[in-house]
């Protein structure tokens, strides 16, 4: 256990001696106890058991195997699992549609989001963040034959394939680009790799997935936003100690190099900073 995380399971275990010296009845330990120091023993989580809501249907990120037959999985999943492993843990999922996990998360059904959550300043006012475990900036993709296009200036004049509810049909406009509408990622490529359009502009992620799953693909990267989207998992604002604990639990897991073996198993590259 690194001397950080030690730190955060001190700065518990003091405030639950405080709070014995005021007369307050602690609640009753529940599960095994074997003086370890694990997060468990301190309480971050109910019984020792961390809860955590995803959707289970976002490939890569926390899907079920075999076409959806088998046993969840994906690049959320592993991280928050290596995360627990750390915490000395358990992990309970609880599959969650996305229009309802924020709701979910302030009625205390689960412990915290684990499903891809970008770091804002709306979502920062109202919850608690850990460090970000995904880093991913915006791209654009043309034929890897094509040499035409190697900044977002570039775009002025030529014609893209993006969604027209996409912050990326924005960005396309922006640069000057003519936008021939699409449904999404896959109709994009489709209508890319038939020359129909100039290129497509989407998240580094998205592109790197369709690469490691589908390539070689005949497509490569051409430019990339100077500002990255951050992903983090998500807890409500009286968790702070829970947070505190994951943070250490991620350091160490970068340290170690295995967030960047989860992350290249799913994208061929690491996109955890």
């Amino acid at each position: 256990m690194s001397r950080r995380l030690i730190a955060v399971t001190a700065l518990v275990l003091t405030a639950a001696a405080l709070t014995a010296c005021s007369g307050a009845t602690a609640p009753e330990k529940t599960g095994a106890s074997d003086d370890s120091g694990s997060a468990s023993d301190f309480g971050l989580v109910a019984d020792g058991t961390l809860t955590v809501a995803t959707e289970g249907t976002y490939r890569p990120f926390s899907f079920h195997a075999d076409g959806g037959t088998g046993d969840l999985t994906g690049y959320d999943v592993e991280i928050i699992e290596a995360v627990a492993e750390k915490l000395d843990l358990e992990v309970t999922f609880q599959e969650t549609q996305w229009d309802a996990i924020f709701a979910g998360l302030d009625a205390g059904r689960f412990d915290v989001i684990a499903n891809q959550v970008t770091i804002n300043d709306e979502r920062e006012a109202e919850y608690l963040f850990s460090t970000p475990y995904t880093v991913s900036p915006g791209v654009i993709v043309v034929a890897e034959d094509d040499d035409s296009i190697t900044s977002f200036d570039d775009l002025k004049g030529k014609k893209t394939a993006q969604s027209l509810t996409s912050n990326w049909n924005e960005l396309a406009t922006e640069s000057g680009a003519t936008v021939e509408p699409v449904e999404g990622w896959a109709q994009a490529v489709t209508l890319l790799k038939q020359g129909r359009v100039d290129a497509t502009i989407n998240d580094k992620l998205t592109f790197l997935d369709y690469e490691t799953t589908d390539g070689p693909t005949g497509l490569k990267i051409a430019a990339e936003t100077e500002e990255a989207g951050q992903q983090a998992f998500v807890f409500t604002k009286d968790k702070q100690a829970l947070v505190d604990a994951v943070d250490a639990a991620l350091e160490e897991l970068r340290a170690d190099g295995t967030l960047a073996e989860i992350s290249d198993k799913y994208f061929g590259a690491d996109v955890t900073e």
